[in-house]
C-alpha cells in the first residue's frame, strides 16, 4: 500500500530515541522527508545518517523543546528548508521517574511537565496553524498505557501522558474542518529484540519484562516497529477519516481477562 507520503515532511521529536528512531526509519521508507529533532545531537545525527544510508532523506535538528523561543526559531528554520511540516510526531518524553508519591521529587515532576507536556505544546503551537492554512496535516501524540491506567511510581509520567490524550483530541476538533487529523498512540512496553524471546528465556534476562509478557494476552512484548508502523499509517493519506482516536499498541494487556 502506498501511504502517500512522497513529498511530505515529517518532524519527529525525540527522533534519536528507540521509538523515535524507528518512527523516522519507517516514515522515510514510506517516502517522507524526515526531520530528526532531538536534544542529543549525536543520537539525532546517527538516526539521520541511517535514514540516508537506506536511501531516504533526513535532516538533523537539535532543540530543547522546553525553550519556547528556540522552538519557534527551529520550526521557522525547518519551514524554510523543507517548505513546511506535514506530519508532526510528538514522541519526545521523559520516562525515568520511579517513586511513590510521599517521596516524589518536585524537580522530576516539574521536568516531566516541562518536557512531556509543555514541550509538546511548544512545538505543536508552531506547526499546527500552518497545517490548517495549507489544508493538510497529521499530528500524532505518543502517549502510553500509563496515561490510560496509571503507573505505579510514575505520577508525573502518567499525568503528562494522560494530558496528551486530551491535547490530541482538542487538536482533532480544531483541525477537523481544515484537513488536519490528530490521533494518539498508546503503547505498552516495547523492548526491541527482547520481544523475540519466549517468556521462560525472558525471565532470565529481566523478571519485570517477563511478568508483563505473562500478563499480556498475546504472551509477548511489543517492538518499536509495532509502534512505528501504526504511526506511519496515521500519518498517511489513507487515514484521513481517522481523528481524535487513542490507539493502543498493547498485545491486549489493557483488556479485562481472568
Amino acid at each position: 500500500m502506498d501511504f502517500g507520503l512522497d513529498g511530505k515532511t515529517a518532524l519527529v521529536t525525540g527522533g534519536g530515541g528507540r521509538i523515535g528512531s524507528e518512527d523516522c526509519a519507517v516514515l522515510a521508507a514510506e517516502g517522507a522527508e524526515v526531520v530528526v529533532l532531538d536534544v542529543a545531537e549525536d543520537q539525532a545525527e546517527s538516526v539521520a545518517g541511517d535514514v540516508e544510508d537506506d536511501g531516504g532523506t533526513a535532516h538533523t535538528v537539535v532543540c530543547d523543546l522546553t525553550d519556547r523561543e528556540a522552538v519557534a526559531d527551529t520550526i521557522t528554520a525547518v519551514r524554510e528548508e523543507t517548505g513546511g511540516v506535514d506530519v508532526l510526531v510528538n514522541n519526545a518524553g521523559m520516562v525515568d521517574a520511579r517513586s511513590r508519591m510521599e517521596d516524589y521529587d518536585d524537580d522530576v515532576w516539574d521536568r516531566d511537565i516541562a518536557v512531556n507536556l509543555t514541550g509538546t505544546y511548544n512545538v505543536t503551537r508552531q506547526v499546527f496553524p500552518a497545517m490548517c492554512e495549507r489544508g493538510w496535516g497529521r499530528i500524532i501524540n505518543m502517549s502510553s498505557m500509563a496515561g490510560w491506567q496509571g503507573g505505579f511510581g510514575q505520577a508525573s509520567y502518567s499525568a503528562t501522558k494522560a494530558a496528551l490524550v486530551g491535547f490530541g483530541k482538542t487538536l482533532a476538533l480544531e483541525g477537523a474542518q481544515h484537513g488536519v487529523t490528530s490521533n494518539v498512540v498508546a503503547p505498552s512496553i516495547v523492548v526491541g529484540a527482547l520481544a523475540d524471546l519466549p517468556v521462560d528465556q525472558l525471565e532470565q534476562v529481566d523478571e519485570h519484562f517477563a511478568r508483563i509478557a505473562k500478563a499480556t494476552p498475546m504472551r509477548e512484548l511489543g517492538t518499536e516497529a509495532d509502534v512505528a508502523n501504526l504511526v506511519a499509517y496515521l500519518a498517511s493519506e489513507q487515514s484521513s477519516y481517522i481523528t481524535g482516536q487513542v490507539v493502543g499498541v498493547t498485545g491486549g494487556i489493557d483488556l479485562f481477562s481472568f
